[in-house]
């Protein structure tokens, strides 16, 4: 089962201009085939069909840890998608065409179908889906897939990062270069224990220092690379089989942190009028207050 807490994994800034050109090329880090929605399924589904729970404990927990984490990047993209959509049209006579700068925007399908927030798709707008999975059933395939996944990502991500300088995207893309870096890690010494095989000397793939990126440098900075997460109150313990030692880049001790991450406040989205988006206007929204307190009672 899984304890869901209202936050989001890091603040986001608030958005000073939309840019919804820059939200559709961060869809790509959402519904992508290296995007968030691929490391969250395949490894649930892996940690779902994993045979022999008891006897690979350890490979077993850190999957399962690894998946608990990937629900609030799913989140964290899917907000900073909508932060970047924020503000994109202003709500005037539905005559005016309100709307009518969607056209010239990469992603209309942002305007049409989601009223302005973020889909299940990749940057051309192609749907993501369970294809992406692999769950072959073998633990040393599936912790390569893993590993392989992990460097396919981190490379969308640098990329996604020299397209767009908006504030909201880059802070999140710096987060998630980090905390992708630790799986990164924490797969390729998974492979080590499976299989004797140094795979810490491959990384980082691409070849350049996280610490490139000015956003990542504060999280770097507060160790957030050399930490991994349980995302548990009691469960996962035999993570620490495989996440102990140094980082292959800083020499750091690495270290398991019971429980989450601190986290940020979930973002408020206003309403956009010219969308319909909630559609409760002052009258709807007294009557669903009234129906509330009857059934409360009051």
């Amino acid at each position: 089962m899984f304890k869901r807490i209202h936050k989001l994994a890091i603040e986001l800034p608030k958005p000073k201009h939309a840019d919804p050109n820059a939200a559709a090329a961060v869809q790509e880090l959402l519904g992508g085939r290296f995007g968030e929605m691929s490391t969250l399924n395949n490894y649930m589904f892996q940690s779902f069909n994993f045979r022999g729970k008891t006897k690979l404990k350890p490979f077993y927990d850190l999957v399962c840890s690894i998946t608990a984490e990937e629900f609030g990047h799913v989140e964290l993209v899917t907000n900073a998608i909508n932060l970047c959509l924020t503000g994109s049209t202003q709500p005037t006579d539905p005559n005016a065409a309100p709307m009518m700068d969607a056209l010239d925007k990469r992603n209309s399908h942002h305007f049409i179908a989601s009223a302005q927030t973020a889909l299940p798709l990749d940057s051309m707008g192609k749907g993501w889906t369970g294809d992406y999975v692999f769950n072959s059933g073998n633990l040393v395939l599936d912790l390569l897939h893993n590993f392989f996944l992990e460097c396919g990502a981190r490379t969308h991500k640098m990329r996604v990062y020299e397209m767009t300088d908006h504030p909201v995207a880059r802070e999140m893309v710096g987060y998630l270069l980090v905390r992708g870096g630790v799986h990164v890690v924490a797969y390729a010494k998974a492979l080590e224990i499976a299989t004797g095989v140094d795979m810490t000397k491959l990384i980082p793939v691409p070849n350049l220092s996280n610490r490139a990126f000015e956003t990542t440098r504060k999280y770097e900075e507060q160790g957030l690379h050399r930490k991994l997460y349980r995302f548990s109150d009691d469960a996962y313990e035999e993570i620490r089989q495989i996440w102990k030692g140094s980082h292959p880049e800083d020499g750091q001790p690495l270290e398991v942190v019971d429980g989450t991450p601190e986290g940020g406040p979930v973002p408020e989205l206003d309403e956009v009028q010219e969308e319909f988006a909630p559609g409760i206007g002052p009258e709807e929204f007294m009557e669903i207050a009234r129906r509330l307190q009857r059934s409360a009672g009051m």
